[in-house]
């Protein structure tokens, strides 16, 4: 879709796109300035396999400082993006034939990468009633010998939606009787968060040594095209992590690594409140404007990272002022798409039903777009 809305605008058409999962804010300048510096040292020699020392050595002292989790910088493993760190874990972890849980609506990604690495996704409806989210219920009845992974995303692509302290208490209760199970948890937008604090499951006693900590700098520092994560596991993970990663790409950008590194020695909440201040303004506004305007799409407010998920099953099955039918939600976004108006289907997220908003554009664009989006909508018989 990314790439049709390209070619549609580069043909003249004023195509507003509420797509794509990027922050539209400028890389903080302190990063922008190690960045520069390290280009000027004029060295580039290959970076370790796991990322520079004094960049592993921050990323536990962070998760230290801000969770109370205590992790020796051996354990923290430096890649290229956050999939990439997902893709490590996976083909750590993973014999070929095992389960993976994921719960739907679930990133693009999981299930791809879940069969790349051999294992064979468990896929777990969830409904926006029970806020998107896996329940102790779903999950002790879907847990079986083969169950190896539980892959959970809090704050969530695509619903925005985040696990409370006592709902990931809930979930490591199940999960005491099945001491092989081990949880993915992806914090790719734990600082992207608008209520409440963000838990990592890596918290609660009982699962501490069997959590792989999946994050990166893509979201919260702006620099998504700079190609830089990381995974935090037990010491026989992390190092297997390692030897995946040194027969796939090896070291992750240099460059990249010193910016990063110059970020979480920032003030985070200097750098951070410019961006929230403005994705919870851009929030309201979408949630009251569909409160008002959309309520069958069953609008709620998300706590965190930039996405609505809506549910447009009331509008398929209907046509167009045109005669055509609408048959299914891929159907409806090429609609939308007529209307220059631009979002994802929720069918690459699991769900036949929902499209997703992305509020990682300016807020113009979101009033500008919505009221196409209603328009079009109304539209259909």
């Amino acid at each position: 879709m990314a790439q049709r809305v390209r070619e549609l605008r580069a043909a003249g058409r004023p195509i507003l796109s509420l797509i794509l999962g990027e922050p539209d804010f400028p890389v903080p300048l302190a990063l922008r300035e190690a960045a520069i510096a390290a280009i000027q040292e004029g060295h580039a020699p290959y970076p370790p396999v796991a990322g520079l020392m004094p960049l592993r050595e921050a990323i536990a002292a962070y998760y230290q400082r801000r969770y109370g989790l205590s992790f020796h910088p051996s354990q923290v493993v430096v890649s290229n993006g956050s999939k990439q760190a997902i893709f490590n874990a996976l083909l750590s972890l993973l014999e070929p034939g095992e389960e993976v849980i994921l719960p739907a609506p679930y990133w693009v990604s999981y299930l791809p990468i879940v069969q790349l690495a051999g294992g064979y996704p468990r896929v777990v409806q969830t409904t926006a009633h029970q806020g998107y989210k896996l329940t102790p219920e779903q999950l002790d009845s879907v847990l079986s010998r083969h169950t190896r992974l539980v892959i959970l995303c809090s704050p969530s692509n695509p619903t925005g939606t985040a696990y409370t302290l006592s709902e990931l208490q809930s979930l490591a209760e199940v999960l005491e009787s099945y001491p092989r199970v081990w949880v993915l948890s992806d914090e790719i937008y734990e600082l992207i968060r608008y209520e409440g604090v963000h838990v990592s499951p890596a918290q609660i006693p009982t699962l501490f040594d069997r959590t792989v900590i999946v994050n990166g700098f893509s979201k919260a520092f702006a620099m998504p095209g700079w190609r830089l994560g990381y995974l935090i596991a037990p010491p026989s993970v992390a190092q297997a992590a390692i030897k995946v990663q040194g027969q796939v790409t090896a070291g992750a950008n240099l460059i990249a690594q010193k910016a990063a590194l110059a970020g979480l020695q920032s003030n985070l909440t200097e750098i951070l409140s410019p961006m929230l201040q403005a994705f919870r303004e851009r929030r309201d506004y979408i949630y009251a404007f569909l409160q008002a305007h959309l309520p069958e799409t069953q609008p709620y407010l998300p706590e965190g990272a930039f996405y609505f998920f809506l549910d447009v099953s009331e509008f398929i099955g209907r046509r167009t002022l045109r005669g055509s039918f609408i048959p299914n939600v891929e159907e409806l976004v090429e609609y939308l798409l007529e209307w220059d108006v631009a979002v994802v289907s929720g069918m690459g997220f699991g769900s036949d039903k929902h499209i997703r908003l992305s509020y990682a554009v300016s807020l113009a664009d979101i009033q500008a777009g919505l009221p196409r989006l209603i328009q079009a909508l109304r539209a259909l018989a």
